[in-house]
């Protein structure tokens, strides 16, 4: 369900809303591993997250959410839209775990992005890329770590890992930048999680763009 947008569709969509962008693209895991209780739980947290933000209507205009999956293959199911704008989608299960083709796809989303913002004179928060999966990737993953290292040392991205029961948290590791360890998801509390990446989400949207935002400790759900 990718959103194909032309340079009228976007004039409008910056006209009508001309706020600063907080970009974020969730990396989510759909491997088979995933099948059962955990891509249900998944499901229910993204339908919790829709929720949180919604309640703040200036990060309902400003938080721009994009869904990259992958497992076998590597599908962007949401290209980029306001969070008002966003229905959460039902993910299914399949495959292996192409990680790092995920990852630069990302990558390569949020630059398109920001792009668009400066060609239409709109500003933006640092981009989020929020990576959740509970295996290691099977496909070539280092040339993505090392990109992901050097884009977020130069403050282009802000990278977020966390694992699922099951996952290779050293290879985790070594994916993400030193400064952000990854996370371990404890059980499966993916509404607690979306819950903290909404109120962290709402926190950067209702700063100005630059600003270092402190973000609230991930308690509860997680551990490093």
């Amino acid at each position: 369900m990718e959103n194909d947008y032309n340079e009228n569709d976007l004039f409008v969509e910056f006209a009508d809303n001309p706020d600063p962008r907080c970009p974020c693209i969730l990396l989510l895991d759909v491997s088979s591993s995933m099948t059962g209780k955990p891509i249900e739980a998944l499901n229910e947290g993204l339908k919790t997250f829709h929720e949180e933000v919604t309640q703040d209507e200036l990060a309902s205009r400003r938080v721009e959410l994009g869904i990259i999956t992958f497992g076998s293959g590597v599908d962007t199911i949401q290209d980029f839209v306001t969070v008002d704008q966003f229905n959460p989608p039902t993910l299914t299960t399949s495959g292996t775990t192409s990680m790092g083709t995920a990852i630069k796809k990302g990558l390569d989303m949020i630059a398109d992005r920001k792009e668009i913002y400066n060609n239409n004179g709109i500003a933006y928060y640092r981009p989020w890329l929020f990576l959740i999966t509970d295996g290691h990737p099977t496909d070539e993953w280092e040339s993505a770590a090392k990109r992901l290292k050097i884009e977020d040392e130069q403050k282009k991205v802000a990278f977020f890992a966390v694992g699922v029961e099951g996952a290779d948290m050293s290879r985790l590791a070594k994916i993400s930048p030193p400064s952000r360890v990854p996370l371990k998801l404890k059980g499966l509390n993916f509404s607690e999680m979306f819950v903290w990446l909404s109120t962290s989400l709402r926190s950067v949207s209702s700063s100005t763009p630059g600003d270092q935002v402190p973000l609230s400790t991930p308690e509860g759900w997680a551990s490093v």
